[in-house]
């Protein structure tokens, strides 16, 4: 059975009963799941007050009750894995392999958080003068409002929501109206794990009202955001006007530099597979192909060989590879950034339209000879489909890959140490991933420059977002 949509306000699940609704559906069968209800005005003042009232106390919980129930979430994510999963893969669309992976790595996430939150630590100031005392402590914000994406939809929830409680504040989560079902089993875990009423809440709605009646409320002092670079940019707007902290993971278009010293034909395999990993809907999805010109054919023919064998289907059949995108507005999306390809004279090798079956699929597609100006070298696709370009200095292909406003994650592939070093050096993104993929791990800061965002969501940087200073001097 698909998961049962509700809020989640001072520790009581509440149904769609008086309330409005939306339609949750299947995007590889457009099947009806479920009936998401929508927060009232009324619910958000609701949750706004248990969150505050929650807070006097949480604030001052022992680190090791946050640790144990955290630890138990951990665990419950672990034995529930395959429920949640199936339920991520009935609403998101990913293959039902990617949706048990990514609960069972969030499961590191709550470990992780478990441990390091029994670890915020202040600090003593040697003082000027001896009889003078001088300590600085750190404490949590307050309560916080968070806003999650579709696209992996337990990660980033889970990442936010282990966070705030960590660091002892209470949270308000708005999580993706299309696929729910996760954030419900989240509130379900810390719902079993004793967590005290009113430290979560999760509401629903129109994503634009809900955003815009949290931050603007006096009781949230802290807002978090994973999402497009327009919509962040007018919520931290919107919260910068009220005076209150942000974290912002944002958008990104990410380049990808392979010269022609690096392992080629691996290389060409292994991105392929990762650019089709949740049908290319991955912030840090590889977008932007640089190839070394001496190593351009070789790439192109491994990278659109390995696309050929990707089995894309219903997530729950055992051998899809890919999923359908998430929402039919994807569809025309990609279908627009072909178009413009082609106008440009681009030529497309691979795919390139979308697939003759019901459901949102696109097919894994392939684009190369693109100038600099066209849509998929400046915007971001967000889907299933690969630029590829040639390089032929090192200088340069800095220089373009740094062109855009966007520095969220990047990749090189590269066998000198040299060059590793330069590219690293010069590369503006928040992560540099050479010669693998190694983002996203609880222990690893995630996050981005420029317009990809502000603050990190992982490694020991994910407290100071929850935390503020205070010091305390005396004689």
């Amino acid at each position: 059975m698909y998961e049962t949509l509700a809020l989640y306000i001072d520790g009581e699940f509440l149904g769609g009963e008086g309330r409005k609704t939306e339609e949750v559906s299947n995007p590889a069968t457009l099947e009806v799941l479920g009936q998401l209800p929508h927060a009232s005005t009324a619910d958000l003042d609701r949750a706004l007050a248990a969150a505050a009232r929650a807070f006097e106390s949480w604030r001052h919980s022992s680190p090791m009750q946050r640790s144990e129930i955290l630890r138990k979430v951990g665990q419950l994510s672990r034995e529930r894995a395959q429920d949640i999963g199936r339920n991520m893969t009935l609403d998101q669309g990913k293959p039902l392999a990617e949706s048990v992976g990514e609960i069972m790595a969030c499961a590191d996430h709550a470990d992780w958080h478990a441990e390091e939150c029994r670890r915020i630590y202040g600090r003593v100031i040697t003082p000027r003068s001896p009889e003078v005392r001088q300590i600085v402590l750190r404490e949590p914000i307050g309560v916080c409002a968070a806003f999650t994406p579709w696209n992996f939809p337990y990660n980033q929830a889970i990442r936010k929501v282990c966070a705030a409680i960590g660091a002892g504040c209470t949270i308000i989560l708005k999580g993706p109206e299309d696929s729910p079902s996760a954030v419900m089993a989240i509130a379900r875990m810390f719902h079993d794990a004793g967590l005290p009423p009113g430290v979560l809440n999760i509401v629903w709605g129109v994503p634009s009202e809900v955003s815009d009646y949290l931050i603007r409320s006096p009781i949230v002092r802290k807002v978090s955001f994973t999402g497009s670079v327009p919509v962040g940019k007018h919520l931290a707007s919107l919260a910068g006007a009220h005076m209150k902290r942000v974290t912002m993971e944002l958008g990104g278009h990410s380049p990808v530099l392979v010269f022609d010293d690096a392992d080629i034909g691996r290389a060409a395999k292994q991105l392929a597979r990762f650019k089709v990993r949740n049908a290319g809907q991955v912030c840090v999805s590889p977008t932007r192909f640089y190839i070394h010109e001496k190593a351009y054919d070789q790439f192109l023919d491994v990278f659109v060989n390995t696309l050929k064998t990707v089995k894309v289907g219903d997530g729950l059949e055992a051998d899809t590879q890919m999923g359908p995108l998430a929402h039919a507005r994807r569809v025309p999306t990609m279908t627009k950034f072909v178009e413009n390809a082609l106008e440009l004279g681009g030529k497309v090798v691979l795919g390139g339209e979308r697939l003759d079956r019901k459901g949102h699929f696109f097919a894994p597609t392939v684009v190369t000879d693109l100038p600099e100006h066209s849509m998929l070298m400046t915007e971001e696709p967000f889907g299933p489909i690969a630029p590829i370009t040639r390089f032929s200095d090192t200088d340069d292909v800095i220089r373009r890959a740094n062109s855009l406003p966007f520095g969220l994650s990047s990749y090189v592939f590269t066998n000198s140490l040299q060059t590793a070093t330069k590219v690293s050096n010069g590369i503006e993104a928040g992560m540099v991933n050479i010669n693998h993929f190694g983002s996203a791990l609880p222990e690893t800061p995630f996050g981005g420059v420029k317009d990809s965002g502000i603050g990190s969501e992982g490694g020991a940087e994910t407290f100071d977002g929850y935390l503020v200073t205070k010091f305390v001097t005396h004689v």
